[in-house]
């Protein structure tokens, strides 16, 4: 199983994702019958995100367009290499939110809670996922399967040692100074409803407010020469 597992994380960094790891998703499986899964990372564009200042850009938007659309066909053709090899699963698209009873902000499955459990990196104060390798500037998406993985369950711990920057940064002030640990609700540490709100009310004129990244821009994780304004 180990072979082909190193067989299926190539086959995955071949059709362009950055990084691939796996996880047992334990408590938080979406199926019963589909107790595994694997977090795949595709790295932004530092030269893009180092172009936001105050306000995203409209080369952001597409960017970020485009690296979804790509998580999404990588994750599609996962399911099928693992469905030729025997194998169920189910993917989680790169960004799906869920309208249940009013609230828009969460997914079928948390792609980050995936890439922490498969030791790719730790959630920051932002609430983004921080790649070990990438800092901030990455993209997830998730397949769950049955195809039973070596995995160990690594749970991190808070990545930002005291950082603030993002919460100096955040224009809607939905970034709150709480310190992440590992199951920590996401509300104390971010407010989404705040994010998108700001978002449709300032940014309409790009990408019709559905992008922002000042927080991503700012994180010193990822070694970027600017400074929000």
């Amino acid at each position: 199983m180990k072979d082909f597992q190193n067989e299926l994380r190539e086959y995955i960094l071949s059709l362009g994702a950055s990084d691939a790891g796996f996880f047992a998703c334990g408590d938080a499986a979406i199926n019963e019958k589909l107790p595994y899964g694997i977090s795949v990372v595709v790295r932004l564009s530092e030269e893009i995100i180092a172009e936001i200042e105050d306000e995203p850009t409209l080369t952001y938007f597409n960017h970020y367009r485009q690296v979804n659309a790509l998580i999404d066909k990588i994750l599609l053709q996962t399911g099928l290499y693992l469905q030729k090899n025997g194998y169920k699963y189910i993917t989680v698209a790169a960004s799906q939110s869920m309208n249940k009873d009013g609230w828009n902000y969460s997914g079928r499955f948390s792609h980050k809670q995936g890439a922490c459990l498969a030791g790719l990196g730790g959630i920051g104060r932002n609430s983004l996922f921080l790649h070990k390798d990438y800092g901030s500037l990455v993209r997830l998406g998730t397949v769950m399967t049955d195809c039973p993985f070596d995995c160990e369950g690594i749970k991190p711990v808070d990545p930002c040692g005291g950082c603030t920057a993002c919460v100096d940064a955040c224009p809607a002030g939905a970034i709150k100074k709480a310190d992440f640990y590992y199951g920590i609700p996401r509300e104390e540490i971010f407010d989404p409803q705040k994010c998108s709100e700001y978002m449709k009310k300032e940014f309409q004129k790009i990408g019709r407010g559905a992008v922002c990244g000042i927080c991503m821009r700012v994180c010193p994780k990822n070694k970027l020469d600017c400074e929000v304004q």
